[in-house]
């Protein structure tokens, strides 16, 4: 086992953060953005302290009034330069002062639709096909639906636990877990070796409903580092669809330095979001390893992740092989500190600094994989060589615009790559009402891995001619790329076709087959929900998407249900059972 840290001249410092920085500050001084009250600071937690004394306080003052907004004479809104880090919006003149609740669809079909909640915020997905029945699995922590998915038209739930959302909100918990157990963020594959679907599970550190602002909740930075549950992955033979057919084989946390850590007494952050795992000998994962990974501005997050490699040739016995770090992440160590100071995010109190999801693999190393492509918030994307899995290294790097609040950096698109050698970089809107700078997806070129170079941007979805807006942002709630679905979707993905869950614009199914001329070939906006939707959840309208790539359907997941949706741009949909089996067995 091999634990070491990949040198700083591994990967490339940033060049222009400290003329970015004044350029920011200049804006504050110019009067486009002014100061915004905050409550009292109360600092204990000695890496936060570290973190908060390597810059000034920069937190950005809330846009001047006048600076932002509707456009009349191009029906056009015009983005803040920035904003303080917010889950709220703030209402602007020409914005609807209703929820619309008329939906709109272009070059796609409703082809059935469930009114039945997971959570209204974000949930995670797995299809895997049993005996000739597919099963969807749709969860969030401690709240798991399973459905079986068969017929796209008559979808039946078999499991429900957790809390059931509705109009009041999520209610007691109802066939609950165990304590402090959860589903984390899977991936489901087929193991070869062992003959059977193995599934392998994130346990991150708890931060919605725990902590909101590390700056001024001690307690809540206290309960987070001793969180009485596990950081790490857990790993489960998969013997049947249902959770009584799981048997639970190995346990792991990300901690290496107390790898024998009880829970309670584990570091670091645990697993992010879905293990890169493809049933193989191999599986990297976004963790922060220690505490001391701690250089992010981010208010309700503690930790910087790098990414981990481990060996799973015997799933039930994993063993770490690598740890990748790069330049900006630990605290008390000078040169990673200086890269963080020179980053124009430096004290904003804001900016996720660090990995979110696990590196992006377009092959796995298995079948000749040499790339793995990892978006670190906003400290950009880092271009990875994992052909050697036990010595992963940098290779290339890309700084973005400064585009804060928001997630910077959360998603990758590899789908196109192997054919255009382009991947889709993106972040994700946090506030409502657009109160934070447009999160563009950008084309980048990584062609020449060493040098990555962002070729455009998608464009921004505008609203049919019919609607009573004329830009998104009018719509109220959050607009916005979230994510083009997981590598885990059935089937192989679209050449030239990328479906992006988009908040209140619905899905947005974006037509690359000229990769220079990208263009937006259809569309779903569902309707807002008033109803059957809790009040403060309403505005997150659309968080998720999941292709079944063959049969051809889109699942689009919202805040009062899910719809299957079918597009000519994917072909003609089917409605029988898949004639073979997802994850892939051969």
């Amino acid at each position: 086992m091999k634990t070491t840290q990949r040198s700083l001249k591994s990967a490339v410092p940033f060049g222009t953060g400290r003329l970015a920085a004044t350029l920011l500050l200049g804006l504050y001084a110019s009067g486009v953005v002014q100061a915004e009250e905050h409550g009292p600071i109360d600092i204990r937690d000695p890496y936060v302290k570290a973190q908060t004394e390597l810059s000034p306080d920069r937190t950005p003052p809330a846009p001047k009034p006048g600076s932002y907004g509707m456009d009349k004479a191009t029906g056009k809104f015009i983005d803040p330069v920035m904003t303080p880090f917010s889950h709220n919006g703030q209402s602007f003149p020409g914005q609807l002062d209703y929820w619309d609740t008329q939906s709109y669809i272009k070059n796609m079909k409703i082809e059935a639709y469930y009114p039945i909640q997971v959570e209204p915020f974000h949930t995670w997905q797995n299809i895997v096909d049993f005996d000739g029945k597919r099963y969807l699995y749709q969860y969030v922590r401690r709240t798991l639906k399973i459905f079986d998915i068969t017929q796209p038209k008559a979808v039946k739930l078999l499991l429900a636990q957790g809390q059931n959302w509705g109009p009041n909100g999520g209610g007691e918990e109802v066939n609950p877990l165990p304590a402090q157990d959860m589903f984390g963020a899977a991936s489901i594959q087929w193991n070869k070796k062992l003959g059977k679907y193995i599934m392998v599970q994130s346990y991150e550190v708890r931060r919605f409903g725990v902590l909101s602002d590390k700056y001024r909740e001690p307690d809540k930075v206290e309960a987070i580092r001793k969180s009485n549950h596990l950081k790490g992955f857990k790993v489960y033979e998969m013997n049947g669809p249902l959770p009584q057919d799981w048997k639970l084989i190995a346990t792991r946390t990300t901690d290496i330095e107390h790898p024998n850590a009880p829970v309670g007494e584990q570091q670091g952050s645990g697993v992010r979001d879905i293990p890169a795992y493809f049933g193989g000998d191999t599986m990297f994962v976004a963790a922060a390893p220690s505490d001391k990974y701690a250089l992010t501005e981010y208010p309700n997050d503690l930790y910087n992740a790098g990414y981990q490699s481990w060996d799973m040739s015997d799933p039930s016995n994993p063993k770490l092989l690598d740890v990748l770090t790069v330049p900006g992440q630990i605290i008390g160590d000078p040169a990673h500190e200086a890269v963080f100071k020179a980053n124009p995010r430096a004290g904003n109190r804001a900016a996720w600094m660090g990995a979110r999801m696990s590196l992006f693999i377009p092959k796995p190393v298995e079948q000749g994989g040499k790339y793995g492509y990892a978006a670190m918030g906003g400290m950009g994307l880092y271009v990875v060589d994992i052909s050697k899995p036990e010595h992963m290294k940098v290779v290339g790097h890309l700084e973005f615009p400064v585009s804060i609040a928001g997630t910077e950096g959360d998603n990758i698109d590899v789908s196109q790559v192997e054919k255009t050698g382009l991947i889709y970089f993106s972040g994700y809107p946090l506030s409502e009402d657009c109160y934070e700078p447009y999160k563009d997806i950008y084309a980048v070129d990584v062609s020449n891995p060493a040098k990555p170079a962002i070729k455009h941007v998608l464009p921004r979805p505008t609203p049919p001619a019919d609607a009573k807006f004329t830009d998104f942002c009018q719509r109220k709630g959050s607009f916005g790329p979230k994510r083009s679905g997981y590598y885990t979707q059935p089937g192989v993905s679209r050449d030239g076709i990328l479906p992006y869950a988009f908040y209140n614009a619905g899905v947005q199914v974006f037509d690359v087959r000229n990769p220079e001329k990208p263009s937006i070939g259809a569309y779903f906006v569902p309707p807002f929900d008033t109803k059957n939707v809790a009040s403060y959840a309403v505005g997150n309208l659309t968080h998720g998407t999941y292709t079944e790539y063959d049969r051809n359907l889109i699942w689009v997941f919202t805040n009062h249900g899910f719809y299957a949706l079918s597009t000519p741009l994917l072909g003609e949909p089917s409605f029988a059972p898949p004639t073979k089996p997802w994850p892939a067995r051969d």
